[in-house]
């Protein structure tokens, strides 16, 4: 093996021994310095400060997830398009055909679904 590789390799496993060490004492840390008392109350679950009544394992709708996807997508659209509206005289023209093809494959993106039903909000009441 070239003795390059080997220095490579050697601050490879330095970086990592260095990181790991890190990891630990900060654990080590906590686990000494932070105040702990334990009791029943704060071995109980906690939502959103209510009282848990019932079984644990209750059916979700996956409506809730299908929206929170929804709700990512169109959050890292807008991470996106940030970056992009500060270069866009830049770019030129080839940059704006790139955006207008990026936002109209997540316009389908939000069309699949609408068109499937997903999106209307019904209350089981």
């Amino acid at each position: 093996m070239p003795v390059g590789h080997v220095a490579d390799l050697v601050s490879i496993i330095v970086m990592f021994g260095i990181g790991t060490g890190f990891c630990l004492l900060m654990y080590t840390m906590v686990r000494l310095l932070a105040p702990s008392s334990r009791s029943t109350a704060k071995l109980e679950p906690y939502e959103c400060g209510e009282v848990v009544i019932g079984q644990p394992w209750v059916h979700i709708n996956i409506r809730y997830y299908i929206f929170a996807m929804l709700f990512l997508i169109f959050d890292i659209e807008t991470v996106f398009l940030f970056p992009w509206a500060l270069i866009f005289k830049n770019l030129g023209f080839f940059g704006l055909i790139e955006m207008i093809l990026f936002i109209l494959v997540l316009m389908l993106g939000l069309v699949y679904p609408w068109k499937k039903g997903v999106l209307k909000w019904e209350l089981n009441a």
